[in-house]
């Protein structure tokens, strides 16, 4: 991709500009590829928050807004090369199978001697090797081509990174192994052939049990949430490990607090004991969205020393605070069922609350319009079902 001066001094003094106005004002500045221009100043505005680093390079020149918007952010790709850097063994060589606009591969490159870019799409070859100079990785090689027939034809190396496209045909969302592009579970063995390793990204939507049983070869599983939502699916592959699906360690951590991350294998969350609550206590917590999309809820009871409200729930209560708990934390003023006038006294007028349902047989609009509740406020309504069966409403507030 070559800009012309006039649109790169364009491009820097409009950065900040409105993008939606700025595409309605060619024909003020005829010199100026504006098309482009509008591309790489969104492209900017969106890596300020994204991949902040990339943004404070000079010159980095960024695609179109689809793949800007299905790209990593800085922090997922960091943890990916936090994972590699733990994992131990040999660092020589990386190859992404998928490379995309590049903010995993950048992120993991870093670590290896040689680092390999494959991508089909030209335009994405052509912006990597503009930017990973500008970004120190003068040992990345880029290459266009398709991922499966690439993997065929390559030399051995020490680590694959693989994102397969999680959309079908028609633009949906797909949620199984199978109807990822390409296929990994079909590819496994061969994948194994080319690597001692291979990192797999894997839809969020994903069932997490289902892929653990398809695929042979995981050492660690990493469910990723990024300031409460749940962002992507890690798999670690190695050929010399044979763990069961229910003996594998699932790692659940809520960026960016790298450093606080919740470990279990499903075996042990079969095992683990687990007191359910009579009433609600003094605390209430809510697991954070990695841990309930890993399904870490036995565990987290045993661990944190906490009671859950109901099987089902997914929400815990104690006497005294834990400080630790991985998620959020709020002190319980009240609670009631949902007659009439318990609610009308446990609300005590108020207009507005934050409104959660866990478990329960309405939706949150549902309720609200029930409740005569608008968004927001400092309180926390909790609408979920009690151990016993019992219907209730949790009044809280942030400790």
């Amino acid at each position: 991709m070559t800009l012309t001066e006039e649109t790169l001094q364009f491009i820097r003094l409009h950065r900040t500009d409105n993008v939606s106005s700025l595409a309605l004002q060619a024909g003020r500045h005829p010199g100026v590829d504006m098309p482009a221009a509008v591309t790489q100043i969104a492209g900017w505005q969106a890596a300020r928050t994204k991949i902040p680093t990339w943004a404070a390079t000079d010159g980095i020149l960024y695609p179109p807004h689809l793949s800007m918007e299905q790209c990593s952010s800085e922090l997922t790709a960091d943890y990916k090369a936090a994972i590699v850097a733990q994992a131990g063994g040999e660092r020589h060589s990386l190859t992404d199978l998928t490379g995309g606009f590049g903010i995993d591969f950048s992120a993991l490159a870093a670590k290896f001697e040689r680092a390999d870019y494959v991508e089909r799409q030209e335009v994405l070859c052509q912006l990597a090797r503009h930017n990973f100079p500008l970004l120190g990785l003068k040992h990345a090689t880029v290459h266009q081509a398709d991922a499966t027939e690439y993997l065929q034809g390559m030399e051995p190396v020490s680590w694959l990174f693989l994102d397969p496209a999680r959309r079908d045909g028609h633009g949906g969302k797909t949620v199984a192994i199978a109807d990822c592009e390409p296929d990994v579970a079909q590819l496994e063995p061969l994948l194994l052939a080319k690597a001692g390793r291979v990192l797999l990204k894997l839809s969020p939507m994903l069932d997490l049990a289902q892929a653990l049983h398809t695929l042979k070869h995981v050492t660690q599983a990493h469910v990723v949430a990024v300031g409460g939502e749940c962002k992507e699916l890690l798999l670690v592959l190695a050929a010399d490990t044979a763990l069961q699906p229910d003996e594998v360690p699932i790692c659940c951590v809520n960026l960016p607090a790298a450093a606080n991350v919740f470990t279990f294998s499903r075996q042990e969350e079969q095992n683990a004991p687990c007191i359910y609550a009579d009433t609600p206590r003094a605390y209430l917590y809510e697991p954070h969205a990695a841990l309930l999309k890993a399904g870490a809820f036995r565990s987290l009871a045993s661990i944190y020393k906490v009671e859950k409200l109901h099987p089902n729930s997914h929400l815990y209560t104690s006497d005294t605070q834990v400080e630790e708990f991985p998620g959020r934390t709020f002190r319980i003023d009240g609670w009631s069922g949902f007659g009439k006038r318990e609610v009308k006294e446990l609300l005590k007028g108020e207009k507005k609350a934050n409104l959660t349902v866990r478990n329960f047989p309405a939706s949150v609009a549902e309720l609200r319009k029930r409740l005569k509740l608008s968004e927001g406020g400092n309180i926390y309504l909790f609408a979920t079902t009690l151990a016993d069966g019992q219907k209730v409403l949790i009044r809280c507030s942030k400790p």
